[in-house]
């Protein structure tokens, strides 16, 4: 069965690559090295921050250092080490809480309470990963609402602020930019379509990956706020060169600048006005976006029509207009409600309404 970790670690066996390209580890332990694990332990009820005793066997541990036990204001987060296993027995005992739930991968490992009691569970935890970083997809809550075969890889990220650690846990919450990211993905999923872009790019093999940023990653300390509008001249996000934009966005939601990465070539970086042309591997063009001086987005195949993600308040944390050829084409809102694990999506009149575990972000359905 295909799941959300075995997307994230593409198709090609002993390296794990996100959507983004980064490389980050090799996916599974050689059977003579030490393996690792990650667990998210969540509480019933959020409030402030705190460790629980987690107990593990003799032979495994408990790796120290902040980025590899976490606490936020509904989570803990901690990574085990020793002998690869198909289930390690761990032991959770939080006084004063009741666990929901304890997170492996994309998965909610089936709970027992050794005295009885809502603060005490044991689970069988696997431990198998070649690195921490291995482990990532256990941090990760994100939705997968199209593959890579399709022309276009939309991973949704699902920021809550009772989730946040690392660098967000001691920000202010930035819920203008969260939302904002989720509507100019939307915005683009429909522009890759409608233009023509996603099925050229699916026709030639290739793909568009379209990402937002996360809040809950203390391995990935993801910030500023900014989304990702990328192209990959192949089936996974191995292929190269690839063209990795990086748009910056305000708390108003407003795009301000493009920090844009090709494989072999560095980071550009682009300011309103400025042509940002993203290419494939034989340096043929497939799309230019330039930053609009009221902080939107032009998207312009090169056959056109140009497409306009705007705003008339220059506002992008609520509806959104995308305008084709200079005329009014859709207007787009969404909303993700992340408690309740539904992603909605209203645009040119239609509303898609996205569900998923909001604990792991496993896609549940998809109504239109």
């Amino acid at each position: 069965m295909r799941t959300r970790r075995t997307v994230l670690l593409g198709l090609a066996a002993g390296a794990l690559t996100i959507a983004s390209g980064r490389p980050i580890a090799k996916a599974h332990a050689d059977a003579t090295g030490p393996a690792y694990a990650a667990i998210r332990v969540v509480r019933a009820t959020a409030g402030t921050p705190e460790r629980p005793e987690i107990t593990v066997p003799a032979g495994y541990s408990l790796l120290a250092g902040p980025q590899y036990q976490v606490a936020s204001r509904a989570e803990f987060t901690a990574f085990v080490q020793g002998p690869v296993s198909g289930g390690v027995p761990v032991v959770v005992r939080w006084p004063g809480q009741a666990v929901r739930a304890v997170i492996a991968g994309d998965r909610r490992l089936p709970l027992t309470s050794p005295d009885g009691t809502a603060g005490t569970v044991a689970v069988d935890l696997p431990v198998a990963g070649a690195s921490p970083l291995a482990e990532s997809p256990t941090i990760q809550v994100w939705s997968r609402l199209s593959d890579a075969g399709s022309g276009i890889l939309w991973l949704a990220a699902h920021n809550h602020p009772d989730r946040a650690a690392g660098y967000w846990a001691t920000r202010a919450w930035p819920a203008g930019e969260v939302h904002a990211v989720v509507t100019y993905l939307a915005a683009c999923d429909e522009i890759l379509r409608d233009s023509g872009a996603a099925a050229e790019a699916r026709r030639r093999g290739h793909f568009f990956a379209l990402e937002g940023f996360e809040t809950n990653n203390p391995l990935h300390q993801d910030n500023p706020p900014h989304w990702h509008l990328s192209y990959y001249p192949g089936a996974t996000t191995r292929a190269t060169p690839a063209t990795v934009p990086h748009f910056w966005v305000d708390e108003r939601g407003r795009t301000f600048y493009n920090g844009q990465d090709v494989t072999g070539q560095g980071r550009s970086r682009f300011s309103a006005g400025q042509p940002a042309p993203i290419r494939d591997g034989a340096g043929t063009l497939v799309l230019t976006t330039v930053i609009r001086a009221d902080g939107g987005l032009d998207v312009i195949p090169p056959s056109g029509p140009a497409y306009s993600i705007t705003s008339a308040t220059g506002d992008y944390t609520g509806p959104v207009e995308v305008r084709r050829g200079g005329a009014s084409w859709r207007m787009f809102t969404t909303d993700d409600l992340v408690r309740d694990g539904v992603l909605r999506v209203e645009g040119g009149g239609a509303t898609v309404e996205h569900r998923y575990d909001p604990l792991t972000g496993a896609e549940l359905s998809t109504a239109r």
